[in-house]
Parts: structure tokens; sequence; C-alpha cells
């Protein structure tokens, strides 16, 4: 393959994700976020209608002048997104076209990543399962992304924490080979982080921080617009933070991390604890269901009013805020995302973690950060796996 001829690959990509990203452009709005020439994208354009990515959407709106045309994807171009959310306790699957439509139900697997000895082998054949139940041919399907937990080496294709592949081999390879398609890896928080800025209320904005708030307490962090991962691609282990006054051992082998007076596992615990008190809870008959997992019971619990549900989340989330006053004085950013599948829980985490930041933060640097809760909320990993593919896939 001849330099110009990859390079050309490389603009018909840029397009397709500029347009991925936000729906409609025109070709000057291409030209300006691609930073390519106009003839050079109009070029590009004309090329991806004429092999069906791409199609005129129609005029864009009057501001004087002739109106441009805008383009968008094709909604008949038949080429899925394999998304793959992981938790340490719950694995999620959806399949998307190229306009984020769900193709099926979400797919969900029970899957103790600690726990677990035979993980990835279940992870495969759930994959697989699923792709094949779908009926969509593996040659329309240009990647499988996945947001997982752990210390994540993407360029490696290492997940240093779980899953660990047969004679320590890349995982993204050995997943690769095992699934038939190419096969992206990524950690989730850093996934959920990117969902934001692209799909959601960190769209438009330069700095910002997004906690995954779930069976741990994560961190991504966007900064001038990218996102930042670090030396070795594992900044962001917000939940590592010492600032836990327990000496609890944490997962990492640590004591005084903030995760373990925060994650969901660590707060069932404290109700569990305080309903065998003698403390009346609606918990005690929400954790009988077993339909559901304890965590998302709590948040339920949290949502409907319950005393005790509220109290421990107040109380975790007030140090989430503490730990968010440290970062802001270190980073400033523009906005703090509450994300993950704890954010359901919104107008109670909002309360504490606010009184911690004023408490705690210089008021010159908190009064220019906002905090908001996310409108994705568990549905951000799971729109982050989509982009691994879109970021990284070679589109025919």
């Amino acid at each position: 393959m001849t330099a110009t001829i990859r390079k050309y690959q490389l603009l018909r990509k840029e397009v397709i994700k500029q347009l991925y990203y936000s729906k409609m452009l025109t070709l000057t709005e291409l030209s300006t976020l691609s930073h390519k020439s106009l003839p050079l994208i109009t070029s590009a354009v004309n090329d991806l209608v004429n092999d069906g990515y791409v199609l005129e959407h129609g005029l864009a709106p009057s501001s004087g002048g002739r109106r441009p045309l805008t383009f968008s994807l094709n909604p008949q171009k038949q080429m899925y997104i394999v998304a793959i959310a992981m938790d340490q306790l719950v694995t999620r699957m959806v399949i998307y076209d190229l306009l984020n439509r769900p193709q099926n139900i979400t797919y969900t697997l029970s899957l103790n990543l600690t726990d677990d000895a035979n993980a990835l082998t279940k992870l495969i054949e759930f994959i697989k399962s699923n792709i094949a139940n779908s009926g969509i041919a593996a040659q329309q399907i240009l990647g499988v992304g996945i947001g997982m937990p752990g210390f994540v080496n993407t360029n490696q294709g290492i997940n240093h924490s779980f899953l660990k592949s047969p004679n320590d081999k890349s995982l993204k390879e050995y997943l690769k080979k095992s699934i038939g398609l190419p096969v992206f890896i990524e950690n989730d928080s850093s996934l959920v982080a990117f969902a934001e800025l692209k799909f959601g209320i960190g769209k438009g904005y330069d700095d910002i921080m997004v906690v995954n708030i779930g069976w741990g307490t994560g961190l991504g962090m966007i900064i001038n617009g990218n996102l930042f991962k670090g030396h070795n691609g594992y900044a962001g282990e917000f939940s590592h933070i010492p600032l836990s006054q327990s000496n609890k051992l944490c997962s990492c082998g640590k004591r005084g991390c903030l995760e373990v007076d925060t994650s969901l596992l660590v707060l069932v615990e404290k109700a569990r604890i305080q309903m065998a008190e003698g403390i009346s809870s609606s918990l005690e008959n929400l954790f009988k269901d077993e339909s559901k997992l304890p965590g998302d019971h709590f948040l339920d619990a949290a949502k409907a009013g319950d005393p005790v549900a509220i109290s421990i989340l107040s109380d975790a989330s007030f140090l989430i805020g503490k730990g968010l006053a440290t970062l802001i004085h270190i980073m400033n950013p523009e906005l703090i995302v509450l994300s993950g599948r704890g954010a359901i829980a919104g107008k109670f985490l909002m309360a504490p973690i606010q009184q911690a930041i004023n408490e705690f933060c210089i008021p010159r640097l908190a009064e220019h950060t906002e905090i908001k809760v996310s409108d994705l909320a568990s549905e951000s990993e799971l729109l982050g796996a989509a982009t691994l593919v879109v970021e990284n896939c070679d589109f025919a």
C-alpha cells in the first residue's frame, strides 16, 4: 500500500468518525473539524457516498446566503459494532449500527471477574453466541470494543488485573483469534469519559473529569479535548487515593484507599450491618430479590428515599467529593461529570459532593468547576466501547 493510498484511507476514516460523533455536518464543517482542505474533504465525501457509507441529508439551516448541503452516515449501510461493557460482576453487550441504534436487546451475563477461573472462556462464548443469534454476518461487523475494569495497557492489549490470557499472551490478540473479529480493549472509566465527551453533557468541553461510580470508583480525564491516560495508560486510579480513615485492606493490597468506603459493594455491606443491628430498611425485602444485584437494589432504595441507603450513600459521596476537591486543585477542570451505574442516584450524590468541595476546595477554583450528573449513566460504557471500535477499526 502506497503512502498516498494510506493517507486517503485515513481521510475517509476521519470523515466517517466526524459524522458518527456529530450526526450531520456540512463540507465546510468537516473540513474544519478534520483540519483538511475543502477539496480533499469533498473528494472523500463523494467517494463515501458512492460506497454507501454517507448520504446527502438536505440543506443546513439558513444563516444568510446560499444554504449548504449537509451529510450524514447512511442508516441503510449494514455495518455494525459490537460493544461490551464489563464490570467486576456483570457483563453487558449490545450490537449497534453506525447511527448507534441497538440492533437487539442488551445481553447480560453474570460474570465474577475476581473469583471465576473460567471468566475468559465464558466471556468468549457469550460474545460468540450472541453474535450468532443476532443473524448478523461476521463480514458486516467492524469490530468488538470491550470496556473492562483494571489496569489495562491498550497498546499491548493486556489487562494486568483481570482476564489473564493463556501463557500470558496479549488478551486483545487472544480474543481476536477466539472470536474471529477485530477486538479492542480499554479501561472502563476511560471509555465512560470518552462517551461523555462525544455524546453526553461533556460534549463541547475541553477539560473535564468523569467519575465512574459503580463497584469501584473510577475516573476518566479529558484534557484539551483528548482522553488523558498518563505515561503508561494507567492515569485515573481515583479509587486508590488514600483518603479512607479505616484500616481495611483494599483489593489493590494497600490500606486507606477511597474504594474501601465508596464502592457499591462496601455500601451494600454497610447496609447489611445496620439492618443486622436492628435498623429498619426497605433493603431487607429488596435484597431477597436475587433477580437484581444487591448494589442495584441499594441504588433503587436510595432513589426511593430509604433513610439507611441515603445516609450510607451520603457519607460515601462526601468522601468522593473530598477526593474531587484534591483533583480540582491539581487539574482545574471546567466540568465534573458523575457517571456510571451509580449516576442513577443523581440528586443524592450531588449535595454531599458539593458540600465536601465547598469545605475542602479553594473557592476561586471551585466556583469555576461545574458538577453535573450524566444523562447517559450506565449506558455510557456501552457507547464508549462502540467509540473504541470507530476510533481503531479500518472502514473498508
